[in-house]
């Protein structure tokens, strides 16, 4: 079963950056689009971002411009750069194929935006 560890976050200014990595066991990132989402406290998982196989990207209107994804196929990793970042972005951070596939989910990572 193929197992997902999320790092990086932590707390940060508004304004600041943050790099995310996603570690897999396994060779999703070869085998699927992968994505990164978040869950702020009460509101709904979201789709922040997602990269195919091939390396097209794709940006929620909410980060685009100031998120950057990106992987390493070879090291079945993948990568958040978040740049500017804001006190909406405030979530908890995981990453998944892009669809969802169930039952891999990480611990996640936290991203807390506050001066």
């Amino acid at each position: 079963q193929v197992q997902l560890v999320e790092s990086g976050g932590g707390l940060v200014q508004p304004g600041g950056s943050l790099r995310l990595s996603c570690a897999s066991s396994g060779s999703i990132f070869r085998s699927n689009a992968t994505g990164w989402y978040r869950r702020a406290p009460g509101k709904e998982r979201e789709l922040v971002a997602f990269i195919s196989r091939h390396g097209s990207t794709w940006y929620s209107n909410s980060v685009k411009g100031r998120f950057t994804i990106s992987g390493d196929n070879a090291k079945n990793t993948m990568f958040l750069q978040m740049n500017s970042l804001k006190p909406e972005d405030t979530a908890a951070y995981y990453c998944n194929a892009f669809p969802i596939l169930s039952g891999i989910w990480g611990q996640g990572t936290q991203v807390t935006v506050s001066s």
